[in-house]
């Protein structure tokens, strides 16, 4: 029985994708455990081509959803939740890689602790060469991904808002955290990749959604 749903957005990451997906592949626990729900969100490099390289006939882990045009990450990440199997879900950047214990740990913490509804690992800041920056701790820096939570507690608060393209994480963090607890586990589990392309280095867009989100939350957000 599936228990994991791994939500991956992908929008022209050929370049990175495999190494995405070979790592959760590559995961402690058994592939019957845990889904890997890829959207492929109107890329138009090789990335369609990249995943069926990478999805074999008699395994069932990969699931690939496919949108025609470029629908936006929230919207995209909320279709993949909308069609998960797991009781948890967890977020994977399509350019970024885990941990072999990273589904397992954060599980079973999930597991013990009932009352905690959700858990978010460290992650190791690496370059576009795999090369660590620095090793971060995800309470004091949260990123979007790298946080396992009860899927019935992000349907209670309503998943992604798909107006965010950006800050989607930190509007989804403040309405989730005013109703569940979030714990944090200091195992760096994820690795975090910072390289050229990366949305968050677009500061005009980010300025944008900064506003979206003080005008949403206040500007304590």
């Amino acid at each position: 029985m599936v228990k994991i749903s791994v939500i991956i957005s992908t929008f022209n990451d050929d370049q990175y994708i495999g190494r995405c997906i070979r790592s959760l592949l590559n995961q402690a626990l058994p592939h019957n455990k845990y889904e890997i729900i890829i959207i492929n969100d109107g890329s138009t490099d090789k990335t369609a081509y990249a995943l069926e390289l990478l999805k074999t006939p008699n395994d069932k882990t990969l699931k690939i959803i496919t949108n025609e045009v470029n629908k936006g990450l929230p919207y995209s990440v909320n279709l993949g939740i909308n069609s998960a199997e797991g009781e948890y879900i967890v977020r994977v950047d399509a350019d970024d890689y885990v941990n072999i214990n990273f589904l397992s740990s954060l599980s079973y913490y999930l597991d013990v602790y009932k009352d905690i509804g959700a858990v978010a690992c460290d992650y190791i800041l690496v370059d576009k060469f795999e090369e660590i920056i620095e090793i971060v701790k995800s309470k004091e820096k949260p990123i979007a991904c790298g946080i396992m939570f009860r899927k019935k507690n992000l349907e209670k608060i309503g998943l992604y808002d798909e107006k965010f393209r950006c800050y989607e994480d930190e509007d989804l963090r403040i309405r989730f955290t005013k109703k569940f607890k979030m714990d944090f586990l200091n195992l760096p589990l994820y690795r975090y990749r910072k390289h050229e392309r990366n949305m968050t280095n677009d500061r005009s867009v980010l300025n944008n959604y900064k506003k979206l989100l003080i005008s949403k939350h206040g500007s304590s957000s």
